[in-house]
């Protein structure tokens, strides 16, 4: 099969392109939104292949997977024929919540597919047929050594997704563990430390840290949360949308109470063999939901309907 989809989101196209089928991959001349063409911080299979944007008419495409608005539109005008499609809704519902209507939710002739079932339950599908597919990530093994009593971060863009990402909260657990923070455009935070590193080099990095903190307060769920978990790196995490499923207790410890997500930072930096424990618990549970082949069975058997 031949897919056509837009790099967005890089860490879900990272585990998407590792199927059995050809990836066609939008390039426009600088490198913009509409066509970044092949991710270079991810290491992508030869199967996923950039065609510039004016030779797409060309391509013998099986499917479109959009992922924005502006997919729709660049399709229509990119491609001058229709095609099956279905699109993927990465994100939640802004605004509110309660009331917010998906774009798609008026056509009943594009799958709307979610990646979690809490994104599925909070918007307005209206009449769009839906399904979820969950996450999958590929697996980086077992590289977790804890070694430092350090607390790891993953968010891209820390200062202007404040409170999205939960970062106007990482002073109150700084103050408890030491904070390294790792991400894009994660310069300018007045606390720990920060690198932004390709994700081969992140993984190790951050797999050092003796514990993995989840700030978020409205995600989809964030895919270095199982990134983390699948290092075997125990999880401390707020309480909210996906998280709460994703992370057994086992695994580390989810909580609305910020004192008591402290309190657990805390704990596990001071307590290697816990926090070992508690990370190969996440792990086995990381591998058992989100492994990659799960995932890529489920989008097989998906766009075989749609195709």
């Amino acid at each position: 099969m031949r897919i056509l989809l837009w790099h967005v989101h890089g860490a879900w196209t990272n585990a998407f392109v590792r199927g059995g089928h050809e990836y066609v991959l939008p390039l426009v001349p600088d490198r913009g939104p509409d066509g970044l063409g092949r991710a270079d911080t991810y290491d992508w299979p030869a199967n996923a292949r950039e065609v510039p944007w004016d030779r797409l008419r060309d391509e013998p495409l099986d499917v479109v997977v959009y992922q924005r608005p502006r997919d729709l539109e660049l399709a229509r005008e990119w491609l001058g024929r229709d095609l099956p499609g279905v699109y993927v809704e990465h994100n939640t519902p802004a605004g509110d919540v309660p009331r917010t209507r998906h774009l798609l939710a008026g056509r009943a002739d594009v799958t709307l597919v979610h990646v979690t079932h809490f994104n599925e339950l909070y918007w307005d599908n209206g009449r769009a047929p839906t399904r979820v597919v969950e996450h999958g990530v590929p697996d980086p093994g077992h590289l977790y050594t804890g070694e430092l009593p350090r607390a790891g971060v993953v968010v891209n863009e820390p200062v202007r997704r404040t409170r999205v990402a939960g970062t106007d909260l990482l002073p109150r657990f700084h103050a408890a563990v030491p904070l390294d923070v790792f991400g894009m455009k994660v310069a300018g935070l007045p606390y720990g430390t920060y690198e932004d590193l390709p994700q081969h080099l992140m993984h190790p990095e951050l797999a050092r840290r003796r514990v993995y903190l989840h700030p978020y307060r409205w995600t989809s769920l964030g895919l270095a949360l199982i990134e983390a978990m699948t290092l075997g790196m125990p999880v401390v995490a707020l309480a909210a949308t996906e998280a709460i499923e994703a992370v057994p207790p086992e695994a580390g410890v989810i909580s609305t109470k910020v004192d008591v997500l402290v309190e657990a930072l805390r704990e596990f930096a001071t307590d290697p063999e816990r926090a070992a424990q508690a990370g190969k618990a996440a792990r086995a549970a990381a591998l058992a939901r989100y492994g990659l082949d799960r995932f890529l069975a489920d989008w097989d058997r998906l766009l075989d309907e749609v195709v």
